[in-house]
């Protein structure tokens, strides 16, 4: 609810240890709103994550301000947090002292080996009382919804979603989360970012699937988490460009060059023997010296004895000519391959 000034879209706020640039606002009908006055209540969109409730929101003067001030808070509770362990590292301590200047005084009239004896079972038993010590571009992007029954299914989603550390493969941008079923408003952002929409143990009524279906918006709804991450995932992935892979066909080793005359112009042939798998003229080639690539490209004539073919298998010989006027020498490696599209996977790894 807006208590002093109005809220507009673009400004940016600070909500507890969480901050927002709103992208959208919705009055308590779910309608879109230009702007917010006092005692409005409003549903503000752009939240990077969920701020509790009965924080005060606060507009600042940019992002960066908002982040600094985000950050100090995290810093100042980190702080909180260190001295209380620390009272209780300290608390801990004095117990351990205690407990082994009560074993020393209770040692007095004990033999040397009774008093080793009664050492290693106290040490031992202290050793378990001891407190542990922790030790805007050309990105691809995939905006998303979140929607679950209720805040501790969205909650638990959000945090598996806080360890996604593949921004520089594919950005995650969570545009929205909320509790509810899929609704119109949901299907709308979703339009306006490209987004898809996430729903745990939620429900899409029939003529909201078909606002989804008409306007091309994927909604895909899951009953168990691991189940919507693993699809997030391949969602992610699929944004992905394929990577390149050769596949290796045939390999050939050059026994002798020699040129042959066509027309007025010499041409000159490589007389090869292929040593494993076959040469096929439609794929692609490539010229090895030395273990050093010096030419990719295609054949232009693979002959034979003296008849054009289109494939020379092992242990037979050839003769063939490349597109590209280089000097090919005995003993020199011809490598037909064929180029494979495989998809590439996020590296992001949700640890389930």
């Amino acid at each position: 609810i807006v208590h002093h000034g109005t809220l507009k879209k673009g400004y940016v706020l600070v909500a507890g240890k969480c901050w927002a640039k709103v992208r959208l606002l919705f009055d308590e009908n779910g309608k879109i709103m230009d702007a917010a006055g006092p005692s409005l209540p409003v549903e503000i969109v752009g939240w990077k994550d969920l701020p509790s409730a009965g924080d005060e929101i606060l507009e600042v003067e940019s992002e960066q301000r908002a982040r600094e001030i985000v950050e100090w808070r995290n810093y100042a509770e980190e702080q909180r947090k260190m001295e209380k362990d620390l009272e209780v590292i300290e608390a801990k301590q004095r117990e351990h002292k205690d407990a082994y200047n009560k074993v020393r005084e209770s040692m007095g009239s004990l033999t040397w080996r009774q008093r080793k004896a009664a050492l290693y079972k106290s040490n031992k038993k202290l050793g378990v009382m001891r407190p542990k010590e922790k030790t805007e571009s050309d990105r691809l992007t995939l905006p998303i919804i979140i929607k679950g029954d209720v805040d501790g299914s969205v909650e638990a989603i959000l945090s598996v979603l806080d360890s996604y550390d593949a921004d520089d493969e594919c950005e995650l941008d969570v545009i929205h989360f909320g509790v509810g079923d899929i609704s119109e408003n949901d299907i709308n952002l979703a339009e306006t970012f490209s987004g898809v929409i996430y729903g745990f143990n939620v429900n899409v009524s029939k003529g909201i699937q078909q606002m989804a279906t008409k306007k091309n918006i994927p909604v895909k709804i899951h009953h168990v988490i691991y189940r919507l991450i693993d699809e997030l995932k391949e969602e992610l992935s699929s944004k992905l460009p394929p990577i390149m892979e050769d596949s290796i066909i045939g390999e050939a080793s050059v026994l002798a060059v020699f040129e042959v005359t066509v027309g007025k112009k010499k041409i000159p042939v490589a007389g090869c023997r292929v040593q494993k798998g076959q040469l096929d003229k439609k794929l692609k080639f490539r010229l090895v010296r030395n273990g050093n690539i010096i030419w990719n490209g295609s054949v232009i004539a693979l002959k034979h004895h003296k008849d054009d073919v289109q494939t020379v298998k092992a242990g037979m010989e050839c003769g063939l000519s490349i597109d590209k006027d280089i000097s090919i020498e005995s003993g020199d490696e011809i490598v037909c391959y064929e180029e494979k599209e495989l998809p590439q996977t996020i590296s992001w790894d949700p640890g389930f």
